[in-house]
């Protein structure tokens, strides 16, 4: 299917969200509206209404949590859960923690630190530290967390009700301040944090990792300046280098300008090098690998070259893959019109990416996938759910796309009050979740307890 017109998009995106400053970003092959969202200021009004209809289900939030980091292991049962101990490293197809426990990461994405809000979204009608808890409550024990080079220099955050609760922490703060606060927060609730460069400006994300005014030189200096800030922010455990490479972006050419593959490792040792604890996280490209055996991929979601052409890191313990993978309804892609579909899904995972950990050169975490159907109808319900049952027979990590509601396409796991939870979606992912007793040892050896 070809891609919608941008006026087209424009027209249906203008019944959703009805917005002068409404973010719209076509791709020339793909439609990629989980990108497109209102602006704070533009939405509130239409929030606002179903705010009240919704205020009852903010209680979800008010069960606050004692102080853990929790996770699974792959070879226990839903029902049982390990301590976790960090800094995280990898050995094989696993994810282990300091004690060398293979662990699997549960998050989601919570957007709008790379847009113009400078800030992650939603803080014009919740409390972030109520948010947090939220997040937490659910089950999920990661949040990949967007930001932009351009928000990370700025000076003031945008969209955020200052007299609402916690908020008021956030007053006067830039935006780094302001994750400074919500990343020390979530370490307090037990939440691990993902950095994800996702944009360089707060427009668009480019093809590669320079361009739209930034250098490489900005971006990797930017990954530093993280690196050492955080260091002794024990719950954050990495940086996901870029977000979908695509476009020109390839893998294995040997091309400086476009090989994503070598960008990756110099961004990655210069990260190691100021601090050796963080797990680096490559995502794949689109297309422009050697003998590539798959002839359309999503952005970010082409790992067929790391078989030939591995990210070196000089730290050899510390290299996760990272896939992206969508439904119909972000783009009704060929292989979703097969005769073999849903048959043919599994193969082209593999083939995609999963034979990294199957041969057990290194973890896969599938760093975004959503959509809003979930039933078993629906194509992008048969998608979404063929998936799921992937990454659990698997045991493969996720951070699903998206905790915000206000992804065009793929919706989230708030309703637009931004209170009440998409029960279906909850209900799909409950089977990876944390539902009982934790523990988790604290730095100062003593062992603190949560439950839900």
């Amino acid at each position: 299917m070809n891609s919608p017109t941008l006026k087209t998009v424009k027209s249906q995106l203008r019944k959703l969200a009805p917005s002068k400053n409404l973010l719209l970003r076509v791709d020339a092959n793909q439609s990629r509206h989980h990108e497109d969202y209102g602006t704070p200021a533009s939405r509130l009004l239409g929030f606002i209404k179903k705010f009240y209809r919704g205020v009852i289900a903010i209680a979800l939030a008010g069960v606050l949590l004692a102080l853990s980091f929790c996770t699974q292991t792959p070879a226990e049962s839903a029902k049982t859960f390990t301590p976790i101990q960090v800094p995280l490293s990898t050995r094989r197809a696993d994810i282990v923690d300091a004690a060398n426990r293979p662990i699997l990461l549960r998050g989601v994405n919570w957007f709008g630190m790379e847009s113009e809000s400078q800030i992650p979204h939603g803080l014009w009608l919740r409390d972030y530290k109520e948010m947090l808890a939220q997040i937490k409550g659910l089950g999920y024990n990661l949040i990949r967390l967007p930001y932009s080079v351009k928000a990370l220099q700025g000076t003031s955050v945008n969209g955020v009700n200052f007299e609402l609760g916690s908020n008021h922490d956030l007053q006067g703060k830039t935006p780094i301040e302001a994750m400074d606060l919500i990343v020390q927060e979530a370490g307090r609730q037990g939440l691990l944090i993902l950095l994800d460069c996702h944009r360089l400006n707060n427009d668009r994300i480019p093809e590669l990792w320079y361009g739209d005014g930034f250098t490489e030189a900005d971006w990797i200096n930017t990954w530093i300046m993280l690196a050492e800030r955080y260091k002794n922010q024990p719950n954050v455990i990495g940086a996901d280098l870029k977000n979908e490479p695509h476009g020109r972006a390839s893998w294995g050419t040997n091309q400086l300008a476009t090989d994503w593959r070598l960008a990756a490792e110099r961004s990655g040792n210069a990260i190691l090098k100021v601090n050796p604890d963080w797990l680096i996280v490559v995502e794949g490209v689109e297309n422009n690998v050697p003998r590539q055996k798959l002839k359309r991929h999503w952005m970010g979601g082409n790992l067929e070259g790391v078989g030939r052409f591995p990210v070196r890191l000089k730290i050899h313990n510390k290299l996760v893959y990272s896939p992206h993978e969508y439904g119909p309804g972000v783009f009704d892609q060929p292989w979703f019109s097969e005769p073999s579909f849903p048959k043919n899904l599994s193969d082209r995972w593999e083939t995609s990416f999963h034979y990294i950990a199957r041969q057990k050169i290194a973890p896969i975490l599938m760093g975004e996938f959503g959509g809003r159907q979930v039933d078993a109808i629906s194509k992008e319900g048969i998608w979404q759910r063929q998936l799921v049952d992937f990454l659990q027979r698997n045991h493969l990590s996720f951070a699903y796309w998206s905790w915000n509601p206000n992804s065009i396409d793929t919706g989230g796991i708030l309703l637009d009050d931004w209170n009440a939870i998409n029960e279906p979606k909850q209900q799909l992912l409950s089977q990876f979740l944390l539902t009982t007793t934790m523990v988790f040892p604290s730095q100062s050896g003593s062992t603190q307890r949560s439950s839900h």
